[in-house]
């Protein structure tokens, strides 16, 4: 069973001790959040570690007029992009930030309006009050910008790239986002935690397994309720089932990306032989409706004969892509971020296991027992590397996969979900991109007072323009799908 979150109740004054403290013992900060109430602001830093898997909150409480906490950015650069985030959408300012810029706020967001306050109301006509956003400016002998987006071609999600390049070199690229926020946050809010299953699983499509499941997970938290292992064990293979078919996916883009079409067009047929699996096991093609709060429910179950022969067929496709020599050229050396600068900015997933950090929530956050299991690194932090994991991963999901189907029968597990008061959970699961977290807060009749989500997308963002500094601008494609970071998980 995984370990309940261990609240410390802390003031402002406290706060960069008490989290110098927690980091400097191994702990990252995976969450920061706020809630507004009749007695002010109440903020929440998550922190978790693992080995073994601990979860501590540093709690504080601000008063509704002037709100203001001292930023630990210095300490944490996840930690300067939460309070950025929670500057713009709650108005409580970060003091002493050492990037005091907009970070969700676009330029049309009127100055003093803050939608995730009680009293936002409509949002005001928008206009231009704050000007442009800054970009810094990269000047000198034949430097030149390429803007990019924010609207693209085919079916990709908005955003805003802005490339200071010198020849074809990028010297800084500036990803700007936030172009479709939702406000997906503040649809959860005063909904039956049920209700709010369908919301998660849409926060991004093709992570519907990973967020409904860190959210039911929190829910089931701050309720104090157990999941039988059963649903469990379905719940985990579930999450395989989503990581191999997104992994197979990028495999084929990637090779795409170096006009190599052909393996494209393998990995898309075996994309399609999963997606039909997973069509059978859950009916619907992205897996929905198989997380269920308080358990999980598989209309039937994949055949390991099947999945070992895709294992098998993508390992084939794999050799085809690296034994050709165009392939190997431009995957190698391209676009490293390195173990140093991976760890600072607090990347996950594949993004931070390519650069050799063995981060994954399967072993070091479980829900359930998957055994021993090995967790792919590389450590040249390049394209190549981050194709190599995927490959790793699906070898991996697939075992993992024959190995829960040992014993389990189709159908549904769940016990009821039933809150006696107020409550507070948190879920964690390894997503395919990396590890979701989702912070519950429970009214006292049970309903959803806040729900905090943080896609790893968030944290792996920033990554991207660090490790493009110094590769082409041709490159760009190859290396934005190495990354693949979802525009939907981070513009909640």
């Amino acid at each position: 069973m995984t370990p309940a979150v261990t609240p410390i109740d802390i003031t402002a004054d406290e706060l960069a001790d008490r989290a110098g403290e927690l980091l400097a013992a191994g702990h990252r900060l995976a969450l920061v959040c706020a809630h507004e109430d009749a007695a002010g602001f109440g903020l929440a830093y998550l922190f978790t570690a693992a080995a073994p898997d601990r979860r501590t909150e540093l709690r504080l409480r601000l008063p509704h007029r002037d709100p203001a906490v001292p930023s630990i950015a210095a300490l944490s650069f996840p930690a300067g992009r939460f309070e950025r985030e929670m500057r713009d959408l709650y108005g409580i300012v970060p003091l002493g930030h050492p990037l005091p810029r907009r970070l969700v706020r676009h330029h049309h967001w009127p100055r003093g309006w803050y939608p995730m306050r009680a009293d936002a109301g409509p949002p005001p006509s928008f206009g231009d009050p704050e000007g442009p956003f800054p970009f810094v400016p990269v000047e000198g002998p034949g430097v030149y910008e390429i803007p990019v987006g924010p609207v693209h071609a085919g079916l990709i999600e908005p955003g805003h790239f802005r490339f200071s390049v010198v020849g074809e070199t990028i010297l800084k690229l500036k990803a700007r986002l936030w172009f479709v926020h939702r406000g997906v946050e503040r649809m959860f809010a005063g909904r039956l935690p049920a209700d709010g299953v369908a919301v998660a699983e849409r926060i991004s499509g093709d992570t519907s397994v990973g967020h409904a499941l860190a959210y039911c997970m929190a829910v089931e938290e701050a309720a104090g309720c157990r999941v039988p292992e059963e649903a469990r064990r379905k719940r985990a293979l579930l999450l395989e089932l989503e990581r191999l078919y997104n992994h197979v996916n990028d495999l084929g883009a990637l090779c795409n990306d170096v006009a190599y079409g052909i393996v494209n067009a393998h990995a898309g047929r075996v994309r399609e032989r999963l997606l039909r699996i997973n069509a059978e096991v859950t009916g619907h093609r992205l897996l929905r409706d198989g997380v269920r709060l308080g358990g999980a429910a598989l209309r039937a179950l994949p055949d390991p004969d099947v999945l070992r022969e895709i294992a098998a067929d993508v390992a084939e496709i794999v050799a085809l892509a690296l034994d050709h020599t165009v392939v190997a050229d431009r995957f190698t050396g391209t676009a490293v971020l390195s173990t140093e600068a991976a760890r600072d900015l607090g990347t996950l997933g594949y993004v931070a296991r390519a650069s050799g950090l063995g981060l994954d929530a399967r072993r070091d956050h479980p829900f359930t027992d998957l055994g021993e299991f090995p967790v792919a690194t590389r450590t040249s932090g390049d394209v190549l590397a981050r194709f190599q994991v995927r490959a790793d991963e699906i070898a991996t999901s697939v075992e993992l996969i024959v190995r829960l189907l040992d014993g389990m029968t189709p159908g549904a597990e769940a016990v009821e979900v039933a809150s006696a008061g107020p409550g507070v959970g948190v879920g964690v699961a390894e997503g395919w991109r990396g590890t979701i977290v989702h912070r519950v807060e429970l009214t006292p009749d049970g309903a959803l007072a806040r729900v905090k989500v943080v896609d790893p997308s968030f944290f792996n963002w920033p990554a991207l323009p660090v490790a493009l500094s110094g590769a082409i601008v041709p490159d760009f494609p190859l290396v934005n799908k190495s990354f693949n970071l979802s525009y939907a998980g981070n513009d909640l």
